[in-house]
């Protein structure tokens, strides 16, 4: 459990930098959420935001434990070792693409688009909101939106080699995101604004670029575990 603190530590750090990018795809939705609030509904903006996190969350998890199982199959042999260098590779893009430097990844999130229609319809019909557990759901649904954000850090969370220690990563990716998104749903601007400025979202994207760079396969990788230790 020691040698995974850093990684829960570099992945809650790697969600709470992408926020910013997580407003451009999620933060409108989080508004209308909570919004469609009807007249009658004795909820709260802060639960319906809270529960929809939660569901989101809940998805994030599993995605993880389920590329964690797909990485434990193949984390023997030369098949981690490029597994590892691919995840890593995904980061450093991802850190081009959160301080501009590169939009590659808007064209890796398309891969996803084809699970999300089937989903999106769903997830509509269950609008506007009347319930904690429709927002837990409509969360939950949420949760598989296409984000090559979402896609590097889960690769990198397969990359492990453990379908818990993904899972684990996922979530501690997910709570990384939930102050700002929760932020932008009770209409913090002001914080929106901080993030979309030029100098943070390049400091940003050099420290992700950092975490794709630490995790490359290499005599590194063995020297800071055995720190850690």
């Amino acid at each position: 459990m020691v040698e995974l603190l850093p990684l829960l530590a570099s992945a809650l750090v790697l969600g709470l930098l992408g926020s910013g990018h997580c407003l451009g795809m999620c933060g409108g939705l989080m508004a209308a959420l909570s919004l469609s609030l009807p007249n009658s509904a004795h909820l709260s903006r802060t639960q319906v935001l809270l529960a929809y996190n939660l569901g989101r969350l809940l998805s994030y998890a599993l995605a993880g434990f389920l590329a964690g199982l797909m990485g434990w199959m193949l984390s023997s042999g030369p098949t981690a070792t490029l597994l590892r260098t691919l995840a890593a590779i995904l980061l450093i893009s991802m850190g081009c693409y959160l301080a501009g430097w590169w939009s590659v990844l808007n064209h890796f999130e398309r891969l996803g688009k084809g699970l999300w229609r089937h989903l999106q319809p769903i997830a509509s019909r269950l609008l506007p909101i009347t319930s904690l557990r429709r927002a837990l759901v409509v969360g939950m649904l949420w949760g598989w939106l296409p984000c090559g954000l979402v896609y590097s850090t889960l690769l990198w969370a397969a990359s492990q080699g453990s379908a818990l220690n993904s899972l684990l990563l996922m979530l501690a990716f997910g709570l990384g995101t939930c102050p700002i998104l929760v932020a932008s749903g009770l209409a913090a601007e002001r914080l929106n604004q901080w993030l979309r400025k030029q100098q943070v979202r390049q400091a940003s994207g050099l420290l992700v670029i950092l975490f794709g760079l630490w995790s490359l396969p290499g005599p590194h990788q063995q020297w800071l575990m055995g720190h850690a230790g």
